[in-house]
């Protein structure tokens, strides 16, 4: 028997553009079986949309169109989709074949954490049922369900000699790992396929694979990239066993987040590109190299802003990396907007004369938006955003932020490693004290720790949720940890209002961590 894995990159709500998606691959195909991912046909995640009767009914359409297309086609195919009934509404994968839908089966493990509340959504399995197909008794999982042991355990007591799992798994680090562990818990051959594309913050990586009976993997598709690979399987895989794709930790995040800014661009149709503020520091430019490897340097446009206190260095490193980039770069100096205001309200000084600069740089950015269509893409990192070390409708404008999940020490080794590829960032860029020359001689250490300090913080008090004792026992100074977890807490309103960005760990700021803003609570 052929079985052909489809890693394909589905739209949310697209019914009709991932229904061809789906015709492309089933036409002639030469298989007995396509397997898409998780909720193909409406998209993954369909959040509230699910929840719409229109939306449904133009899903069971759809699915009539394919029940009709599947009676000229050789091919069966097993795929994602959405189905209600008078029990409920389930996250379901049906079978298909010459005109009939031969099986279908629900998903029992509904996840309610971080970014997924399925549970408010869906109604869950009760009990599992084997497709029977050329011989063979496949036992059908979709994605959580293999986290858990039920499913895998009932399908085996009914005699399953092959399990496929449909996914709609986000990229996070490490995640890679742990779907070959649990893949491998199955104790069967099995096949794994994942979609990929950027999903709002989410980005899908793919990486889908099939192993054999004794764990070994024998099929592995590419991450971050449409494909697809037709096996062959007689009671197990005969396949010459392989080794894994290549694993490189900063070329897949930087990956990731080539591919989350692109779809958010291609899928919401911003046909113009973005366009940024280059400061000559490091965020704006590994900011700019991430969106001309996405869109192209014809769809990016760069637009420094210096004020009285941005220095010559900054000036001739913003104007380097954009030619080094091959994007657009433009000079429009702030002081006229500065003198205004200054005449304007008494006493502009301090803290607020800093946040004034980094507010006309965001009115200037958003009026070009507004003028010539191109959405602006802001450029803060997870530290800056963690601490509120940002300014709200200043540097924070923009409708996209690449690096909304990426702590500043992960910043440099991106540089780094983008200039491994090809040199685009000027080593000064990377090698200078960050600043962001809003008065004379500021330098980011003047306010916060040292970054790889405070990113060794925040990492325990987000993605690891320890307290403020816990960490000092692991040697960071108390008055760092307190400091920070303060400003952590006190931005909270900060984050609430900020772009959203690419997920990539496993805490970034929005569904995944949830804080009040009103919060008394010291730690």
């Amino acid at each position: 028997m052929k079985l052909t894995l489809i890693q394909e990159n589905p739209i949310v709500g697209d019914i009709q553009g991932n229904i061809a998606l789906v015709k492309k691959h089933w036409q002639n195909a030469e298989s007995d079986l396509l397997i898409f991912s998780e909720l193909f046909i409406c998209g993954y995640p369909p959040e509230d949309l699910i929840l719409r009767d229109d939306f449904i009914t133009d899903i069971e359409v759809a699915m009539q169109d394919l029940q009709a297309f599947s009676q000229n086609q050789n091919a069966a195919i097993l795929i994602g989709t959405p189905v209600k009934d008078h029990n409920g509404l389930y996250n379901a994968t049906l079978t298909i074949h010459k005109g009939k839908i031969i099986h279908q089966c629900y998903k029992r493990e509904l996840p309610n954490y971080g970014v997924f509340d399925e549970k408010r959504l869906f109604t869950p399995a009760t009990d599992a049922s084997i497709l029977d197909f050329k011989g063979v008794k496949i036992g059908i999982q979709i994605c959580e369900d293999i986290w858990f042991t039920h499913q895998t355990n009932q399908l085996n007591e009914l005699g399953a000699e092959l399990h496929i799992v449909l996914n709609g798994s986000p990229y996070t680090i490490d995640k890679k790992e742990q779907r070959l562990e649990l893949a491998k818990a199955i104790s069967r051959p099995m096949i794994y396929v994942n979609q990929i594309g950027g999903q709002d913050e989410l980005v899908f990586d793919g990486g889908s694979f099939a192993l054999n009976s004794k764990g070994e993997m024998v099929c592995a598709l590419p991450s971050f990239e449409t494909n697809t690979a037709t096996i062959e399987f007689d009671k197990d895989f005969n396949n010459t066993p392989i080794r894994s794709l290549p694993h490189d930790s900063l070329s897949e995040l930087y990956t990731a987040l080539v591919l989350g800014l692109k779809d958010y661009i291609r899928k919401n149709g911003f046909r113009n590109g973005v366009i940024l503020g280059m400061s000559g520091g490091i965020d704006s430019a590994l900011s700019a190299a991430i969106a001309a490897d996405a869109l192209g340097a014809d769809k990016v446009r760069a637009i420094m802003m210096p004020s009285p206190y941005t220095s010559q260095e900054s000036l001739e490193d913003a104007a380097a990396c954009a030619k080094a980039l091959g994007i657009s770069y433009e000079i429009i100096p702030i002081q006229i907007g500065m003198t205004a205001l200054e005449q304007s309200i008494e006493d502009l000084k301090g803290l607020a004369h800093e946040n004034m600069q980094s507010r006309l740089r965001g009115l200037i950015l958003m009026s070009l938006s507004n003028t010539t269509g191109e959405m602006v893409l802001t450029t803060g990192n997870k530290s800056e955003v963690a601490v509120g070390y940002s300014t709200l409708y200043g540097d924070m404008c923009g409708g996209f932020n690449a690096l909304k999940d990426i702590y500043k020490t992960e910043v440099y080794a991106l540089a780094h490693w983008r200039n491994s590829q090809s040199q685009v960032i000027p080593m000064r860029i990377i090698t200078k004290a960050p600043t962001a020359e809003l008065r004379d001689n500021q330098k980011d250490q003047d306010s916060l720790p040292a970054y790889e300090i405070l990113d060794g913080i925040l990492t325990r008090l987000i993605e690891q949720n320890l307290d403020i004792e816990t960490i000092v026992a692991q040697g960071y100074n108390k008055d760092d940890v307190e400091k920070t977890w303060i400003l952590l807490n006190r931005a909270e309103y900060k984050r609430r209002q900020a772009a959203p960005g690419v997920k990539i760990t496993s805490k970034s700021f929005g569904r995944d961590r949830r804080y009040p803003i009103t919060n008394k609570y010291k730690g």
